[in-house]
């Protein structure tokens, strides 16, 4: 069996680390869980973007090599919630588009990210979680972050937007498009085995 290398991606509050989990049960595969809490600028990033946005951003770029370099590492296949893809083409790229980073400190940001691209495996697949901005926010309160709790429904509506282009752009590998709303991989056991031989179709597991 070949080593595979799958991206959960989407939006805060999509439900990529339970996805994550219930996948990496089912297939018997490792996975890697994004460190958001240990990013010692998270809370005051959504006190203040313009401020801490480009701390915040080196912070995950950096973790998320680390992840990234002990995936490749793991000699099984793998998950991974969030990629550096993702951090950088629509977190900091959208940060920097709505003016919370700077012109300079963007090139310098763009230039490491881009070099880190050139050493990294890509993923085998990315499974893009899309949902609807209601569906987020209250995702988001269930989950109960107090330093979510400043996020502005503009931000979120900019991500989403910043998602859609990137999964209709990214080419390193292919991406699946699932529209979340309606879908509940926790609850309905039928919706997981449905996403589970999708795979086992797609990328041979």
């Amino acid at each position: 069996m070949s080593k595979n290398f799958i991206v959960i991606a989407g939006n805060m509050g999509v439900g990529k680390s339970t996805l994550t989990g219930l996948l990496a049960k089912h297939l018997g595969w490792r996975p890697f869980y994004e460190s958001v809490d240990e990013n010692p600028y998270i809370g005051d990033f959504f006190v203040d973007m313009t401020r801490w946005a480009f701390h915040s951003q080196m912070f995950f770029l950096g973790r998320r090599l680390q992840q990234h370099k002990a995936l490749m590492q793991h000699p099984g296949s793998a998950l991974m919630d969030r990629s550096i893809y993702e951090d950088a083409e629509i977190f900091a790229h959208n940060l920097q588009s709505r003016g919370n980073i700077s012109v300079r400190d963007w090139a310098v940001y763009e230039t490491f990210y881009r070099g880190l691209c050139e050493l990294l495996t890509p993923p085998t697949l990315v499974i893009y979680l899309k949902s609807s901005i209601p569906m987020l926010l209250k995702r988001i309160a269930q989950r109960g972050r107090d330093y979510e709790r400043a996020l502005s429904i503009d931000y979120l509506m900019s991500l989403n937007n910043a998602y859609d282009r990137w999964a209709a752009q990214f080419t390193l590998s292919p991406v699946h498009t699932i529209e979340i709303d309606n879908v509940d991989f926790l609850e309905n056991s039928k919706d997981c085995e449905a996403l589970v031989q999708f795979l086992q179709s797609k990328v041979g597991i």
